[in-house]
Formats: C-alpha cells, sequence, structure tokens
C-alpha cells in the first residue's frame, strides 16, 4: 500500500480474499473484501483498525473503482498496481463473477 504523499511503498501479497456482495442499485454492485495476508507479505499499516477493500462492480461484473478503507470509510492509503491486480485476478475469475450475476438477478 501507498500512503497519499509518501513515496514509500509496502506490498501486500493475499493468501485469501473473503467477500461480501450488496446490490446497491440497478447499475453498481459493492463488493466489500476482507484480506488475509500471507506469511512474506507488507503487513497492514499500524494506523488501520480495520482494513477492508472496497470493489465498485456493474452489474456485468466489470471493476468500476478498488477503494482501501477503514472502518468503512475511505483511508489515506491507496493500492499498488499488484495489490490491484491480486484483487482483479480474484473478481474476475468465475466463481466470483457467477456470485456477481446471481446478486444482480436478484435486483
Amino acid at each position: 500500500m501507498i500512503r497519499y504523499g509518501s513515496d514509500h511503498i509496502e506490498e501486500m501479497k493475499f493468501s485469501s480474499l473473503h467477500m461480501s456482495i450488496e446490490c446497491r442499485d440497478h447499475q453498481w454492485i459493492d463488493i466489500t473484501l476482507k484480506p488475509q495476508l500471507t506469511t512474506d507479505s507488507a503487513t497492514v499499516p499500524e494506523d488501520l483498525t480495520d482494513f477492508t477493500i472496497l470493489v465498485i462492480c456493474n452489474h456485468g461484473g466489470i471493476i468500476a473503482q478498488m477503494v482501501p478503507q477503514d472502518i468503512g470509510c475511505d483511508c489515506e492509503y491507496q493500492l499498488t498496481f499488484l495489490e490491484k491486480e491480486q484483487i482483479k485476478s480474484f473478481i474476475l475469475s468465475e466463481a466470483v463473477q457467477q456470485q456477481i450475476k446471481q446478486a444482480a438477478a436478484q435486483m
């Protein structure tokens, strides 16, 4: 992760991502991810109390935005390119795409 205004980068590697899906409206689906880190990963910054990642997708499963959060609110960190790639790979997996389609169909 990168703290806004800093040039120091800590790369987190996710061993798993626990998710919850919620349809916001007829256009957007909010996916909240709670990451588990690998043993060789950088740690979550100490000043974050309850780190999660909000992924906003359309009903077709296309990612619009990825937002690191602390206690459900935007925080002063941004994800690195490699962290975003891990999340993208997870969201685009067949199993998750199927769950997105099911959530959208219930709208």
